[in-house]
C-alpha cells in the first residue's frame, strides 16, 4: 500500500540563554497543529545533549495538508518573533516512509 502521507522534521537552534522563550513559542504551536485536519502527529522534542536545540517531528496525511498547516493562524508574526533569538535559520526537511511494518517495501 502506498501512502501519501509526508513526515516532517524541523530543527531549532536557539541561541544561548533563549531556550525558555524559544521553548514557549513553539509549544504554542503545538496544540492549535495538532487539531487541525490532516495532522497525524505533531511533536515537539529538545535534545538531551544540547538544550538549545528543538526538533519537531510530524506526519501528516498529505503535502497538500501539510501546505495548509503553514498558512494557519498560528503562524502569524511567528517567524518575526522568533527571528532575534534563533542561532541559525530552522531546517525543515520533509520524508517518505520506506519500510511498513517493519519490512522494507
Amino acid at each position: 500500500m502506498v501512502s501519501n502521507s509526508v513526515t516532517v522534521m524541523a530543527r531549532v537552534k536557539t541561541k544561548e540563554g533563549m531556550e525558555e522563550s524559544v521553548k514557549a513559542e513553539l509549544l504554542a504551536l503545538v496544540g492549535p497543529s495538532r487539531a487541525e485536519r490532516g495532522c497525524i502527529n505533531y511533536d515537539l522534542h529538545q535534545s538531551s545533549d544540547d538544550k538549545t536545540l528543538f526538533m519537531f517531528y510530524e506526519n501528516w496525511v498529505s503535502k497538500e495538508a501539510l501546505d495548509t498547516h503553514f498558512t494557519m493562524p498560528q503562524f502569524d508574526g511567528f517567524d518575526e518573533r522568533i527571528e532575534e533569538m534563533l542561532a541559525e535559520p530552522v531546517e525543515i526537511t520533509l520524508w517518505e516512509m520506506v519500510s511498513e511494518d517493519g519490512r522494507i517495501r
